[in-house]
């Protein structure tokens, strides 16, 4: 068998077995790493990072990125037992501190592990705009992106591998094949890598919104927290096309148009008035 046939061959049956159904979509995704590999890898870095930087306790603003955190996860609980997956987070070892660092970011890891720079409660101003990152945060370890991004990774490595043999075999001299991984390497950057990361940032904002809302945060704070997120960021932000996330304006009018939906979705069960 040709190697070009082998490597389509090999990368085929990986699609196949890589696909997972998400129960936020019903749609396939690409993720074969399991939560089995993904949680202890995930639990021992979360643990490693609180251990280098200082946790904040005891404070005002730490209670209550505990307290929206909670809220969140039961919120996120009650959401995916309505979808059929109640069983969906029992390995998750949820988990929510507030870390002294002037970056405006929050993160989670796979997991339901999130932290809280304090850099960004200027940003969200209330226990609802901070409702509103928390849920973005843990959108991200509910939709399994983590997981995701890995398995992009990996294909993209096994791309780069089959460019490399190709054009070996094709015998080229070094200096082509140095072109052509150039090319692959930016070709799959800013073809697919990058809107593959944007697409789970869109994913991450449409189901934390839904979350926040079912917690009792108003949804219309959303477009409102990226009004002040654009507003400090002075316009720093790079193109959209060559950035991993979407643009401010993208993500405000991605929000304003989903907050209505989140509404309805809130009233299923039985949330109709908002912090």
């Amino acid at each position: 068998m040709k190697t070009k046939q082998l490597c389509t061959l090999l990368l085929t049956v990986v699609l196949i077995c890589a696909c997972k159904t998400s129960p936020f979509t019903g749609k396939k995704t690409l993720n074969f790493v399991s939560n089995a590999q993904l949680f202890p890898m995930a639990f021992q870095q979360y643990d490693q990072f609180l251990s280098e930087n200082k946790v904040i306790t005891g404070t005002e603003d730490a209670r209550m990125v505990k307290s929206v955190g909670e809220k969140i996860k039961v919120a996120a609980e009650r959401y995916l037992t309505s979808l059929g997956e109640p069983g969906y987070l029992k390995d998750y070892r949820w988990e929510y501190n507030l870390v002294a660092d002037e970056a405006i970011n929050a993160w989670a890891m796979p997991g339901g592990k999130i932290v809280v720079y304090t850099g960004i409660l200027p940003i969200t101003q209330t226990e609802t705009g901070l409702a509103m990152v928390m849920g973005h945060e843990l959108a991200h370890a509910l939709a399994d992106h983590g997981a995701q991004r890995m398995s992009a990774a990996q294909l993209q490595q096994i791309g780069a591998l089959g460019v490399a043999v190709g054009t070996g075999v094709a015998g080229q001299s070094q200096e082509q094949q140095a072109t052509w991984m150039q090319a692959y390497g930016l070709a799959s950057q800013v073809g697919a890598m990058l809107p593959f990361s944007r697409s789970h940032e869109t994913q991450a904002d449409e189901i934390g919104i839904v979350i926040a809302a079912i917690a009792g945060y108003n949804p219309d704070e959303a477009a409102n927290l990226w009004r002040r997120m654009k507003q400090a960021s002075n316009g720093q932000a790079p193109p959209q096309i060559l950035s991993t996330h979407p643009s401010n304006d993208t993500r405000i009018a991605n929000l304003t148009a989903k907050a209505p939906f989140a509404k309805q979705e809130a009233a299923k069960f039985g949330v109709t008035t908002f912090k």
